[in-house]
């Protein structure tokens, strides 16, 4: 194993500190009409609670980057199970929010455990993975599947678009350790079975794939048609930052899943186009940092994060262009959620950390 330096990847910090700039700046504009007349003319209500919860997380960034991610792997197992455990007890406990029973409250404080899941999948997974490969078990593939599905269907009875995400890890870091397509096959399929069943028990999925192919015939399609009345306004160059007129009321949530319709109508398609390069240079620097790391745990760790960000963005962008059934889903950075921005600016200071080992990048 390389000697860790002091020398991180600069470009990826930079990225982070771009996108986390960007979202403040965009949440703020998506956000001060439901901050005025919700919570008594604060129009910086969201922007104050996102702000605190991006200083806390480039802390803890700052933290994750400065420790041994070969350590890290000891809390792997007892984390996997304190995220059972926490989505569990949503399913008992939570609260819930415009129909979905996905927060637990501490006081005054609430957070989704389906956050915390993710970093906590790939860490397991990225142990067992490198624990199997040196015993060279020809069942990577079913153990590793085995091993994610109690949490995928814990966290898939409120929120299928994060179980989702999940499987994708799973699947992404099995291919990872082992580039072999046959396997795939049977993972595709056997995935594919799970997600009919899956959506067959409520009748409400199968709704959205209704809503989805018609959304002018539904009710429930009013959020997605207005979106992409946002999206259509913007033409080339948008209507300016702050000038957005959708997200007035009739963009429900604007800065939450839609946030992507506003920058669209406010930036127009060159800036939507220059929020996606932006993600894809820091997917291509995780990319660099996983193909350079200094063993197997490194680059599986960084392909989990990778592939956890890439799947998000990718879902987020088809749901508000209706390019897929809509699913409740954020766009990492930038849509409101504190416990979403906080793990994941966890995640990538453990990003950071294999880049201290890697070879010169």
């Amino acid at each position: 194993m390389r000697q860790r330096t002091d020398r991180i990847d600069g470009i990826l910090l930079l990225m982070i500190l771009v996108l986390t700039g960007l979202g403040l700046v965009v949440l703020y504009s998506a956000s001060t009409y439901n901050g005025q007349v919700r919570f008594h003319g604060d129009t910086a209500y969201y922007f104050k609670k996102q702000f605190f919860a991006m200083a806390l997380g480039v802390i803890v960034l700052y933290a994750v980057s400065r420790m041994d991610y070969h350590r890290l792997t000891r809390f792997a197992v007892p984390g996997y199970l304190l995220s059972l455990v926490l989505s569990g007890a949503v399913l008992l406990f939570g609260d819930t929010y415009n129909g979905s029973k996905r927060w637990l409250s501490l006081g005054p404080l609430s957070f989704q455990p389906s956050e915390f899941a993710k970093p906590a999948v790939i860490l397991l997974l990225a142990s067992v993975v490198c624990r199997l490969q040196k015993k060279k078990s020809g069942y990577l593939g079913a153990v590793v599947i085995l091993l994610v599905l109690p949490i995928v269907g814990l966290v898939g009875t409120n929120n299928l678009s994060t179980a989702v995400i999940i499987l994708g890890i799973a699947v992404l870091m099995i291919f990872v350790s082992s580039p072999r397509y046959l396997p795939f096959v049977w993972i595709v399929l056997a995935g594919s079975g799970f997600l009919g069943i899956f959506l067959s028990m409520e009748s409400y999925r199968l709704e959205r794939l209704a809503i989805w192919r018609h959304p002018e015939e539904y009710e429930k399609g009013y959020q997605t048609m207005q979106g992409l009345y946002a999206i259509g306004s913007g033409g080339l160059f948008g209507r300016g930052l702050g000038n957005g007129l959708q997200k007035l009321g009739f963009v429900p949530e604007a800065q939450n899943d839609m946030i992507f319709s506003v920058i669209c109508e406010e930036l127009g398609l060159v800036g939507a186009w220059l929020v996606m390069i932006l993600f894809a240079l820091l997917l291509w620097r995780l990319m660099v940092i996983a193909t350079h790391a200094a063993d197997l745990l490194g680059a599986l760790t960084a392909a989990g994060i990778l592939g956890h960000i890439a799947i998000q963005v990718v879902l987020n962008i088809a749901v508000v262009t209706n390019t897929i059934p809509n699913t409740g889903i954020t766009l990492p950075f930038i849509s409101y959620g504190g416990t979403s921005v906080l793990f994941l600016l966890a995640e990538l200071g453990l990003a950071l950390s294999v880049s201290r080992y890697s070879e010169k990048i």
